[in-house]
């Protein structure tokens, strides 16, 4: 699949880092250009609380469905050995692939979404949380994740706003 050049969205997050209302303005500009050069139909940014073992949603596209807010408890399941616990992206290019990873399977499938693609937030080696991009199957390959982790490292400082703020 063919996608945008890279350097004019790199340098919108670039500049949203420097513009005041933080978090927020790094997260919309993520949000803006992760839709121009990987595409998503739902778009959300998770906080990782590693004292409690769970995830807090501080960003989404689509508040009807996803509202920012609340915690979840992370499960020992494959994914999260994947992702929360290597650090490593995860792509589901089915339908499938995500009824087998996600409990809320159904709400994504209602919302037109069958392929994800999770990136973890890393800084100084610790997770600090997740983005995750969903579109239609088969939307997303290999080929997504060194694109989506150039996103993800920009996302630091704004993770770390986020985070200041939960604790």
């Amino acid at each position: 699949m063919i996608r945008a050049g890279l350097a004019p969205h790199l340098s919108e997050v670039a500049v949203a880092l420097t513009r005041a209302g933080q978090p927020e303005a790094t997260f919309l500009a993520l949000d803006r250009a992760l839709a121009a050069t990987l595409g998503h139909r739902l778009f959300t940014m998770l906080l990782h609380h590693d004292d409690t073992r769970e995830s807090e949603r501080i960003y989404t596209n689509q508040p009807h469905a996803y509202p920012v807010g609340g915690r979840k408890p992370l499960r020992d399941t494959a994914w999260a050995r994947q992702v929360i616990g290597e650090r490593r992206a995860f792509i589901g290019r089915t339908a499938r692939d995500i009824e087998t990873h996600f409990p809320d399977h159904a709400l994504i499938a209602s919302l037109g979404c069958a392929s994800i693609v999770n990136l973890p937030v890393v800084w100084n080696g610790r997770l600090l949380g997740t983005i995750n991009l969903l579109h239609e199957e088969r939307w997303y390959d290999d080929g997504d994740v060194p694109i989506g982790l150039l996103f993800a490292a920009l996302a630091v400082p704004a993770y770390l706003v986020a985070a200041s703020r939960a604790a």
